[in-house]
């Protein structure tokens, strides 16, 4: 059995384990469980009091363990999302992997790999690190997440849930370790990632359209009843994640293995539907966040208010593991780990470290000429979130003719699209897909949806100088290089993606090109929009309709 003594292991670490305890012993390294949700805003957890989606064993996790109330990532995407929970390392600070669908530089190691070289038994089921390539610097395929324990498969309850068996292919990974190796595990479960089987919530799920109340459709959203079957169906998919982690904690409790297993569940980012996933609000990067840990998290159920980033999860790992930063192989880590949350036996508000998160995105998916992206960086602080646009003339979820490719298509994708020539909804369109102000800040304590950008009000001018400052001097200190004037270098990056390359031209030739996250309804005449915006605007409607 591989064993660790107080020497080697980290003294914090230590102090709080064995603070009840008089005599020290030598302790097992602990397991760890990372499951990870695709596309799910924080809200939508029982824990965080949603009723109309059931996640009884999410709540367990917080229930006997710690609630963070305020966790986010750094980036609203899959792929650059992942990246930060890799390596700890912001996206302005991951070179191409700063991008989704991303080429991975070699020279980031991952967490996990690290893990594998200090003797983890490391793997995942589901989705890893993705979308992206990955190679080593021989050119030969790599893994972020060493070995892909996929291949049993099931028959899923829907057409678009995945027919992966997360839960046999967990077991199969257990029973492949050596005897007392310490195991690290990636669940990345593909739900609730679209498309969805339309109405599936309610056919299979036994959901009904009265379950959603107004108040649980967001103020950017018309309030029918196809936004509601879409949110159902939404909800049908994050609860068979949930099912199949009551599964992996059932495996683990019968095998005596949970007493000592870090149990992370968590979301990679905002719920896939306009003006959330691929945007910078407080939905897009606000994330649910439950954390377990029997043997070593004595003090059980506290709710914690302090500001935590996905760039925490590679210290806390490294650090648990006993593993330094400067044998971990790892380029330098800016998160911090979170045990100072894990061994406390306080709640609320604990640590200065925790007043701030700093996000922002460069290239999500493409769609505009020369597959730029939409920059932003932001930061959250004192209940604010301050955002800074630095192309404000391009469309922020993509071009309108080829289709808004930064949003997933979907019944209230749809919905909000087909808004735009009604007066009466055109709101709706503008909210989600309309052009934005260099600026914006939001008191995302009172106003959670962002509706109400203060950033032009007399009274916040002194709030938004000085978070200005502070972001541009924490994005210099981490060598962001839009700050340093090098914005292009971050654009020039290529989509790895060859089918996707240069899809704004080819599709105006008249090239068909297929993706499987839009619908064919969702391109739009851009000529027949900027007409209709100029009528807008000159009667002022749009004034009006600004956030």
């Amino acid at each position: 059995m591989r064993k660790i003594t107080s020497n080697s292991f980290p003294f914090l670490l230590l102090f709080f384990i064995y603070s009840c305890v008089q005599k020290q012993e030598e302790v097992q390294r602990p397991n760890i469980l990372f499951a990870i949700m695709d596309d799910v805003t924080y809200l939508h957890m029982g824990a965080y009091g949603c009723d109309w989606i059931k996640t009884p064993n999410f709540d367990r996790v917080a229930a006997q363990g710690i609630l963070f109330q305020n966790a986010y990532t750094p980036n609203a995407k899959c792929g650059p999302s992942r990246s930060n929970i890799l390596t700890g390392r912001n996206s302005w600070q991951l070179e191409e992997a700063v991008n989704h669908w991303a080429y991975f530089p070699t020279k980031f190691k991952s967490v996990a790999e690290s893990l594998s070289e200090n003797g983890y038994h490391v793997g995942y089921t589901g989705k890893g690190w993705a979308p992206g390539v990955a190679v080593n610097e021989d050119g030969s395929p790599r893994n972020l997440l060493v070995n892909n324990y996929s291949e049993i498969k099931l028959t899923p309850p829907t057409s678009q849930i995945s027919n992966v068996d997360y839960a046999s292919n967990f077991e199969v990974f257990l029973k492949d370790r050596k005897d007392g190796e310490p195991f690290f595990f990636w669940y990345g479960g593909l739900e609730p990632h679209r498309a969805y089987e339309y109405g599936s919530g309610i056919s299979k799920g036994g959901k009904k359209i009265s379950d959603i109340n107004e108040d649980d459709i967001f103020d950017f959203w018309p309030k029918g009843d196809s936004v509601r079957t879409d949110l159902l169906d939404y909800a049908f998919e994050i609860e068979y994640f949930d099912t199949q982690l009551g599964k992996m904690l059932d495996q683990l409790e019968a095998s005596g293995e949970i007493d000592n297993t870090l149990i992370i569940v968590t979301s990679d980012n905002g719920m896939p539907f306009p003006r959330i996933k691929g945007q910078e609000y407080e939905y897009s990067n606000h994330l649910p966040l439950a954390v377990m840990w029997p043997k070593a998290i004595k003090s059980i159920g506290r709710k914690i208010e302090d500001l935590v980033s996905f760039i925490d999860f590679a210290p806390t790992f490294l650090e648990i593991a006993g593993i330094s930063q400067e044998s971990s192989g790892m380029a330098e880590i800016t998160g911090k780990s979170l045990t100072r949350y894990l061994f406390s036996d306080q709640e609320g508000l604990i640590s200065k470290e925790g007043s701030s998160v700093l996000i922002g995105k460069e290239r999500h998916d493409i769609g505009r000429p020369d597959d730029v992206g939409y920059p932003i960086r932001g930061m959250i602080k004192d209940g604010l979130l301050y955002l800074r646009n630095f192309k404000t003339e391009r469309w922020p979820a993509g071009n309108p003719e080829t289709g808004y490719l930064n949003t997933d298509g979907g019944a209230t994708k749809t919905v909000v699209l087909n808004s735009i020539y009604n007066p009466e909804t055109f709101k709706y369109w503008y909210w989600s897909f309309g052009k934005r102000e260099e600026e914006e800040l939001y008191d995302i304590k009172n106003d959670p949806d962002c509706m109400r950008n203060l950033a032009q009000e007399i009274e916040y001018q002194d709030k938004v100088g000085e978070m200005r400052v502070e972001l541009i001097s924490k994005l210099t200190s981490q060598g962001d290089p839009r700050m340093l004037g090098k914005g292009d270098l971050l654009e020039s990056y290529p989509y790895a993606d060859k089918s996707g390359i240069d899809f704004y031209n080819r599709y105006l030739k008249g090239e068909e090109v297929r993706f499987g996250w839009v619908n064919k309804s969702d391109f739009q005449d851009l000529s027949k929009i900027e007409t209709y915006l100029q009528m807008k605007n000159q009667s002022g409607d749009i004034q009006i309709e600004k956030r």
